[in-house]
């Protein structure tokens, strides 16, 4: 038996939601509730098997709430059920401990697969959600393949740390053993990858993205 907690505001999908489960062999709709506040405050009494909870309710959104049920019963199959399919939305869920993510449009028998998966490990989700997903990934990891180190050459990172130990133009073409037009060069080059303006803020950068 897996035993199933709901939480939605719309009181026709609530009831729709524990009808399906309740009438399905297998499955017990063990609490449903109209938001976080009402549903954690039984949790651990009930100790659901897997939770539905939507994103939009009244007080605490469903984020949120994932986020403190996970922390209070660690390890708990919380199923996002949700008409939102933004990836900021998808991500958000699952960073805050939710196992899987499912659109209210999913017929009755992919939502009750859901449930049964979410609850043998798996981390259900529609196609498109998938793919939102995978995108998000793509772009996340472009993003910090051209952030790692701001594509700086060797001779650049050279430059910047000279600058973070304070050296002046002249200072830095002597300990490079290069000339102050170069070193001029290589900074306006710095500035550019860096997207900054002035010695400190590419200092700072560097330091706080571990480039130097």
């Amino acid at each position: 038996m897996i035993n199933v907690a709901i939480v939605e505001d719309n009181h026709t999908i609530r009831q729709g939601l524990a009808a399906l489960i309740n009438g399905t062999t297998g499955y017990k709709c063990i609490g449903d509730y109209i938001d976080c506040e009402s549903f954690l405050s039984e949790l651990e009494k009930i100790d659901p098997d897997v939770v539905l909870m939507d994103i939009a309710l009244p007080g605490m959104n469903g984020i949120e709430g994932v986020k403190i049920a996970t922390e209070t019963i660690p390890g708990l199959n919380v199923l996002m059920l949700t008409i939102y399919e933004e990836s900021d939305k998808v991500f958000d869920a699952l960073c805050a401990g939710a196992c899987g993510y499912l659109v209210k449009k999913t017929p009755p028998s992919r939502l009750l697969e859901a449930i049964k998966e979410v609850n043998d490990g798996g981390s259900p989700m529609s196609s498109r959600i998938a793919r939102e997903v995978i995108n998000a990934f793509k772009k996340s990891a472009a993003s910090l393949q051209d952030d790692s180190g701001y594509n700086l050459s060797s001779r650049e990172k050279e430059v910047l740390n000279s600058l973070a130990d304070g050296n002046n133009y002249k200072e830095i073409a002597n300990e490079l053993f290069i000339s102050v037009d170069t070193v001029r060069h290589h900074i306006r080059n710095i500035y550019k990858k860096l997207h900054v303006h002035s010695r400190s803020e590419a200092v700072a950068k560097a330091i706080r993205k571990k480039i130097i």
